[in-house]
């Protein structure tokens, strides 16, 4: 007799490329990190994005097709936040203050024409913040993903899989202690309590 695999549930992970003139983004070392270290039960997928509005939204729909996986988890930079904060609501709007890595700086402008105004997260964010805070990760759930590229992606990322059965979302992270010199002002949070604290949310959010 043939010992049958166990079936391994397929994530899809996203971070962005360092941006504004800054070294680093912590979604991008988070990301690297979870596939390099791998978790138990999971097919990952991971994927770093460009900080620009349209192009970073076309790769990451382009993986999902090629991917098919049951979750979506898309990280970005929040540089203030002093906790991991699972987004709960995408909106309808482009307003950048600053341009993207190519150049472009949307303002005032809906994403989608024909799109709702905002779209629900369909990850169990409750669940992700208590098992951040219960391993000792603070975290707490926003309410705004911004108006730059992270909400863009949030945004177009609900609306592409709003019939779908591919659970999907966006989580927002502080910075790491290795931007402490180019954001001196801001609180940081190390890179392996991000990481213990999201591989544990994950397996938690598959069991």
């Amino acid at each position: 007799m043939h010992a049958t695999s166990e079936k391994l549930t397929k994530v899809l992970v996203s971070g962005f490329e360092p941006f504004a003139g800054a070294s680093l983004n912590p979604s991008q070392l988070l990301v690297e990190e979870l596939s390099r270290q791998g978790i138990p039960g999971i097919e990952m997928s991971a994927i770093i994005l460009p900080v620009e509005f349209d192009r970073s939204t076309q790769l990451l729909l382009q993986r999902v097709r090629d991917f098919s996986p049951e979750f979506v988890i898309a990280f970005g930079q929040a540089e203030g936040r002093k906790a991991i904060t699972p987004e709960r609501i995408a909106i309808n709007f482009d307003d950048a203050r600053i341009p993207d890595n190519a150049g472009n700086q949307p303002q005032s402008r809906k994403i989608e024409g024909t799109g709702a105004d905002g779209y629900f997260s369909t990850l169990p964010i409750e669940q992700i913040e208590r098992e951040l805070n219960d391993t000792g990760v603070p975290s707490s759930i926003s309410l705004s993903a911004g108006t730059f590229v992270c909400n863009h992606l949030f945004y177009r990322l609900q609306h592409a899989l709003l019939n779908s059965s591919i659970k999907s979302g966006f989580i927002h992270l502080p910075l790491v202690s290795e931007q402490i010199e180019e954001f001196p002002s801001q609180p940081t949070l190390e890179l392996s309590e991000m990481v213990r604290g999201i591989r544990a949310a994950i397996i938690r959010m598959i069991s």
